[in-house]
């Protein structure tokens, strides 16, 4: 894009630009490597525990979770694929079936979900340094919860602490983050094998947690009950990685070719989720040998360890969230907010942006009010974020054929402004495929409010990702189709790409 160019549009700037050959560094392995250090993280962990505490057996709890990881990588994949192709941000991608302006609302809706993530997962950072700290002091740190916050000082401070960690890799852009996944993820899984070691050794074998029926047999608890229980369960595994789903190009857009980021997230992605719901079943199974009961919190286990294992297991614990949050939760947003505005937010504000918001949302008290958050926050935003899975599948391939005029993505008034900037299709479709969830969503999150909500509407909502995936893009295709298309008409501006 010419300089010219560059100065006169509010939808550039060089983060936002295509990457270059130089910046295109990023190998299978390191796709491999990215998925391996996210996968590897407590909320992944304890995913087990949901659905075996739901009536799944051992092997069913891990088949789900393989399962739904198989499916979300379909559009890891196949979305990821303009971001290598046209090394361009999932903020930008979004232009071409959103509109220029347009763009912003799918940006936005990726970056609010990401900010409450990033905000869970630095409370759950900072919980581990307060939970493990107590434990080497001998005793609880902080006293008295603080008036207003429900907090007391230590996690207060604790939290903080952790929140300040992650601005070191937010001031030192993507490099720094691609370095800590590299060389995090071994580490993880070696970790991961040592632990085996550990239970078994201390335990004298893996417990027997995986041979428990599930309580759907004849004769179970909920016997005949399987289907109605694994639906809502599979819709929520999917949603667990439904917001990566949207913004892989903004990792893809660095691929030194396609190749590298199908092998790197095929491998990276179904197999590990599968293998650490294993190893959480099989060590939770452990630890009702050695200690009663099941503990599926790997916090809640490490803080029982002795010595020495305590503070290996707290500095564990914390590479492991920090690589998580920044890879899961803070690139995405960091590329959207700054799409929003992109003369004044660059990708180093926008990080800082979702730090702050992850801030003053107080995400203890997100935790504390939200009834079952594993299902009601992972099914409620696949609502939200299939639709737009949706639509920019159906624009990328159906409608455009993978062709992208990249210059005009970047340009007011151009190819892709539909006019005034707004695709009207996408935003019909969009909120035709959010609409059918959200009376099932009221129920979930308020049964207490909304609980005379119908059958039908519950139903739907099971399978939330799903419908909102489907509806919008038939929504979208049928809407488009006969329609000029903007990417192969006469450009109103020419240039060279940015």
């Amino acid at each position: 894009m010419t300089t010219d160019l560059q100065t006169s549009t509010h939808l550039w700037n060089p983060d936002l630009a295509p990457t270059t050959p130089a910046q295109r560094t990023w190998r299978w392995y390191h796709f491999a490597a990215l998925w391996v250090g996210m996968v590897m993280c407590i909320p992944a962990y304890t995913l087990s525990s949901s659905l075996i505490e739901s009536g799944m057996s051992g092997y069913q709890a891990i088949f789900t979770v393989f399962l739904a990881n198989a499916i979300v990588l379909v559009p890891m994949l196949l979305i990821g694929h303009a971001g290598t192709k046209y090394g361009i941000p999932y903020a930008v991608l979004a232009r071409a079936s959103f509109g220029t302006s347009g763009a912003k609302l799918p940006a936005l809706m990726r970056a609010i979900v990401a900010c409450g993530w990033y905000g869970i997962q630095t409370w759950f950072g900072g919980s581990m340094i307060y939970t493990l700290l107590g434990v080497l002091m001998g005793q609880p740190i902080g006293g008295e919860a603080i008036r207003g916050l429900g907090i007391n000082a230590g996690q207060l401070v604790c939290f903080l602490a952790f929140w300040a960690i992650q601005l070191y890799y937010i001031v030192h852009g993507m490099e720094s983050i691609r370095r800590l996944e590299t060389w995090t993820a071994p580490l993880k899984i070696v970790i991961c094998f040592l632990l085996l070691a550990w239970v078994h050794n201390r335990a004298g074998g893996f417990g027997n947690l995986l041979d428990q029926p599930s309580q759907f047999v004849a004769g179970g608890k909920k016997a005949g009950q399987f289907w109605a229980t694994f639906w809502p369960s599979l819709t929520a595994m999917v949603g667990f990685w439904a917001t990566l789903a949207l913004n892989i190009p903004d990792f893809t857009r660095f691929a030194k070719t396609q190749k590298d980021q199908i092998i790197g997230q095929t491998i990276g992605l179904p197999l590990p989720m599968g293998l650490l719901a294993a190893l959480a079943v099989i060590v939770t199974s452990a630890t009702v040998v050695l200690y009663g009961k099941a503990i599926w919190d790997p916090v809640d286990l490490a803080s029982r360890m002795q010595g020495a294992l305590v503070l290996v297991a707290l500095v564990i614990l914390l590479i492991d969230t920090v690589s998580v949050n920044l890879a899961a939760n803070l690139v995405g947003p960091a590329y959207d907010f700054s799409a929003l505005a992109p003369r004044t937010i660059s990708y180093r504000t926008g990080g800082y942006l979702t730090a702050g918001i992850a801030l003053v949302m107080m995400p203890w008290k997100v935790l504390e009010t939200t009834q079952g958050y594993i299902f009601t926050w992972l099914t409620g935003y696949s609502a939200l974020l299939g639709p737009i899975a949706g639509i920019l599948i159906i624009d990328y391939y159906f409608i455009r054929k993978t062709e992208l005029q990249v210059d005009q993505l970047y340009v007011d008034n151009g190819a892709y402004s539909y006019g005034s900037g707004w695709n009207m299709a996408a935003v019909v479709a969009f909120i035709v495929g959010v609409a059918p969830n959200i009376p099932g969503f009221l129920n979930a999150a308020f049964p207490a409010s909304f609980g005379d909500i119908g059958a039908t509407f519950k139903t739907i909502y099971t399978y939330a990702w799903f419908v909102g995936v489907l509806i919008s893009a038939l929504v979208y295709g049928a809407m488009m189709k006969g329609k000029p298309l903007p990417a192969l008409r006469t450009a109103h501006l020419t240039g060279e790409r940015p």
